[in-house]
């Protein structure tokens, strides 16, 4: 799963052979997992193992592919002479859910439709090291964290408040964090304006899942109506795949997507959350209902099911 721009895609590939799946709010999704789930290699490599990785794995490499994958990453600070111009930014994923973080600038906000940003707001640009160490700065004074688990950005996902709220939130954050400027901030990092995107619409957040299909509505009006929470116009997801078997089939119509997470309306009316990482390593075939899918392959196969939020492990073709 990708953000180039403010539409997702699925990334496919077969061999050598690559393409690209842009796709569209409203519109049918549905898959069957087939044989095992093998190792996606490092750095555009095939594993030379030909692992098989645990299903719950939203990694999808094994041991030493990880760990050559991780080398090559900004994370891993390896590439501490980089010459390209970084960015620091602010995000927020939901109330008390701030984090401090930075991407190369070339990519634009990318990085942060990758994590689900539901608003941000850029800090700063500069070298990679002086973008890493106000990062460091700043989660220190600040006392944020360096990352938030994508189940606490489910579980409040569609609960979210108004649009003023949110965007107040990113203020006050970047508030504080202009405040330490002088203060362990690298004199090379050049202080950006305060400038809150709000990502609700890019995402379809504000869509209720039997509004009538159109693609480009939510890049078009780009959040919320005014004054308006997104409790009040989608239904909230209630269970998330906690992994894919094979035969296993996921099937439903998109109605939202963040980061990684595609959001399925499926049969009996709720929401359930596909978080693609998981599908990396499977090969898969496609099916066009899901009561196709549930006939083909038979009561006897399920996909795990849990409930977000907490709760036991539900089972069960969706």
């Amino acid at each position: 799963m990708r953000w180039p721009r403010e539409v997702p895609e699925l990334g496919w590939s077969r061999g050598g052979d690559r393409r690209v799946s842009v796709l569209a709010y409203g519109v049918g999704l549905g898959f069957r997992a087939v044989g095992e789930r093998h190792c996606v290699g490092a750095r555009g490599n095939v594993c030379p193992l030909g692992a098989v990785v645990p299903g719950r794995s939203t990694g999808g490499r094994c041991a030493e592919c990880a760990r050559l994958d991780r080398t090559h990453s900004v994370a891993a600070d390896t590439m501490a002479d980089d010459p390209r111009t970084y960015r620091v930014y602010l995000a927020w994923f939901g109330p008390g859910m701030v984090k401090v973080g930075i991407t190369g600038e070339e990519r634009g906000a990318a990085r942060l439709r990758e994590q689900g940003a539901v608003a941000f707001s850029w800090l700063g640009r500069g070298p990679l090291m002086a973008a890493r160490r106000t990062e460091e700065v700043l989660r220190a004074a600040l006392g944020v964290p360096d990352r938030i688990p994508y189940a606490k950005k489910r579980a409040v996902r569609g609960q979210l408040p108004g649009p003023e709220e949110r965007a107040g939130a990113v203020a006050e954050l970047y508030a504080r964090a202009a405040a330490l400027e002088g203060r362990g901030w690298p004199e090379s990092l050049e202080r950006l304006p305060l400038e809150v995107v709000d990502q609700v619409g890019v995402f379809g957040l504000d869509r209720a899942p039997d509004a009538d299909p159109d693609p480009g509505r939510s890049v078009r009006e780009g959040g919320t109506a005014p004054g308006r929470s997104v409790r009040e116009s989608a239904l909230a997801p209630v269970r998330a795949v906690q992994e894919l078997v094979g035969g296993g089939v996921v099937a439903g119509r998109l109605v939202a997507a963040a980061g990684p997470d595609l959001h399925l309306a499926v049969a009996d009316g709720s929401v359930v959350v596909l978080d693609t990482r998981l599908i990396t390593g499977w090969d898969l075939t496609s099916v066009t209902r899901a009561a196709e899918a549930t006939e083909a392959t038979g009561s006897d196969v399920h996909v795990p099911l849990i409930d977000i939020g907490g709760g036991g492990v539900q089972g069960g073709l969706f």
